[in-house]
């Protein structure tokens, strides 16, 4: 394996995904459909190809058939024969589902139990794919949206009574009466009904959601504070005609990232991202539990087990300086083993890259930059390029003035 090495990457066609967003970062025709994911990593469904001079090949066949000198003995020590985190590009035009990410004792013991019945892997009620947590951080390239966690009770309070929809302003003093622990699984619940006379098949259902599409049209154009999270959920709502994750999306925080700035999402926290493109770095897992906007299924009783429900505003980070004080490298907080996140701004001297210890991939988001090694070989990585660095002793200089490139690596 050389110092470093380009990577080719697979885009996933969700079809919440953008036209447009991912062929303009990274130089390709667009194809005329959605393109929603660009996957950097070995994840086994969608692998980068990874050109070590031999020619390109699956990055998690590498991995495997040579986890220390891709990975580095103590990647491997910690985290198994993997590559422990995902990169991605995400560019969404429509909403993604709503959704929460188990703990690891939770996917440890929910995978357990769907073995033991039987549940094959590719089932459409299969929640459970393997046994690790799914941790997440994603940072915006541009104005981004996103519903993240449970907004205070008292301000969802009153948002609903800005709506003024009859059937919700029962919801309303339960939020002002009850403590959120108590009140807000109760009204997830009956947001997504529990197969009684609740339930989404409820023609009462679709009334309800009607009349709060055009509440929040109404509220939309007024120009008050709720005017933004109100068209944003509107926007939800049109996206997904009739998904009674709608009524659960009002219980959460509406957020509007700028270029730069990232959210972190934990075990429990339920979130959905709405417009943007971004940069998302993950643990290598595909356990998610739905509670939303989506066709796919969804386990109430399992949802309700793993969400965390506690309310409050959300975190928005920005990248604070390396502990080696390098002006040119920020890093994004996060309490993840799996990954981390920084961000790279390249000025006329350029940086050296160290991390002996662990593999690292870098997506060059702005500009052009180039990586060398001394009387080595060097590489070029245009706009929407990409490399992966093994673990190495050897000094690798990146340079490229005005370039940007994130940068991922174990935690």
């Amino acid at each position: 394996m050389p110092l470093f090495a380009p990577l080719t990457n697979q885009v996933r066609p969700y079809a919440w995904g953008s036209v447009t967003a991912i062929p303009a970062l990274t130089g390709a025709a667009p194809t005329g459909g959605p393109q929603a994911e660009l996957w950097l990593g070995a994840h086994p469904s969608a692998p980068s190809l990874l050109d070590d001079g031999n020619g390109p090949r699956p990055l998690d066949r590498l991995i495997a058939g040579a986890p220390e000198e891709y990975l580095g003995a103590a990647t491997v020590r910690r985290f198994g024969p993997r590559l422990p985190f995902l990169f991605k590009v995400l560019a969404a035009e429509r909403a993604l589902s709503l959704q929460v990410h188990p703990t690891r004792a939770q996917a440890e013991a929910g995978f357990a139990a769907e073995e033991a019945l039987g549940v094959p892997p590719d089932a459409p009620e299969r929640v459970y794919k393997d046994r690790g947590h799914k941790p997440e951080l994603l940072c915006a390239l541009g104005d981004f949206e996103a519903l993240c966690g449970f907004r205070p009770t008292a301000a969802t309070a009153a948002l609903l009574d800005r709506l003024a929809v009859p059937a919700l302003a029962g919801w309303a003093s339960a939020l002002r009466a009850r403590p959120a622990a108590e009140v807000l699984p109760a009204l997830l619940r009956q947001a997504l009904g529990d197969g009684g006379e609740d339930g989404t098949g409820d023609p009462g259902r679709a009334a309800v959601l009607e009349e709060v599409t055009a509440a929040l049209d109404r509220v939309a154009a007024s120009g008050d504070p709720h005017a933004a999270a109100c068209a944003a959920y509107a926007r939800a709502a049109r996206d997904y005609p009739g998904d009674p994750g709608l009524l659960a999306a009002l219980l959460l925080n509406h957020v509007r990232l700028r270029a730069g700035q990232a959210l972190h999402l934990d075990a429990g926290v339920p979130h959905a991202y709405l417009r943007g493109l971004g940069v998302e770095l993950m643990a290598n897992s595909d356990n998610v539990l739905r509670c939303g906007l989506t066709a796919k299924h969804i386990d109430v009783p399992g949802l309700l087990a793993v969400t965390a429900f506690e309310a409050a505003e959300p975190a928005v980070l920005t990248a604070a300086p390396t502990a080696d004080g390098d002006p040119s490298e920020a890093c994004f907080p996060s309490l993840a083993a799996e990954f981390r996140l920084s961000r790279l701004r390249l000025a006329d001297t350029g940086v050296r890259i160290d991390r002996a210890d662990a593999p690292q991939i870098l997506l060059c988001t702005a500009g052009e930059a180039r990586l060398s090694a001394p009387d080595g070989p060097s590489l070029r990585l245009a706009r929407g390029g990409s490399a992966y660095l093994p673990p190495t002793t050897l000094p690798v200089r990146l340079d490229g003035a005005g370039a940007e490139l994130h940068r991922a690596t174990v935690g």
